[in-house]
């Protein structure tokens, strides 16, 4: 099944025009992704939905609930490791209080400065969406 597309969820949390990220972990397994940043979530497991998937992976990840809304852009994209789909999901954290659990950093950005960081290629067109959000 090496050929399957695998859906990861990507959590787009704003709040005043600010929006999550999240830095890869430096022991990221594949060396190309650590130290970038990121949309925070994660691949979606056998039985769940998207939308569950984004939840499931903010509670591992940070250790608070949210609550995932709508899907608003696909971006698929083909690693020289697989193929995914990634899904950037709209939502509400429904704690602030995180905490790292794999990441080494998360910051709150203003959406005009998401170009100043440095995120893997296939968040680029959530990157370009979220600009575009009013």
């Amino acid at each position: 099944m090496k050929d399957a597309i695998q859906n990861v969820a990507a959590g787009i949390f704003i709040k005043d025009r600010q929006v999550l990220i999240a830095q890869r972990n430096r022991t990221t397994r594949n060396p190309a992704f650590r130290g970038l940043w990121e949309f925070p979530g994660g691949k979606q497991e056998e039985g769940e939905t998207i939308l569950q998937c984004l939840e499931r992976e903010i509670m591992e990840e940070f250790a608070v609930r949210c609550r995932a809304d709508k899907i608003l852009i696909e971006s698929p994209y083909a690693y020289d490791f697989g193929a995914i789909n990634l899904v950037g999901i709209s939502g509400e954290l429904l704690d602030e209080n995180l905490t790292l659990t794999v990441h080494d950093a998360y910051r709150w950005v203003r959406i005009e400065d998401l170009p100043n960081y440095a995120f893997p290629p296939a968040d680029l067109p959530l990157i370009e969406h979220i600009k575009n959000l009013r």
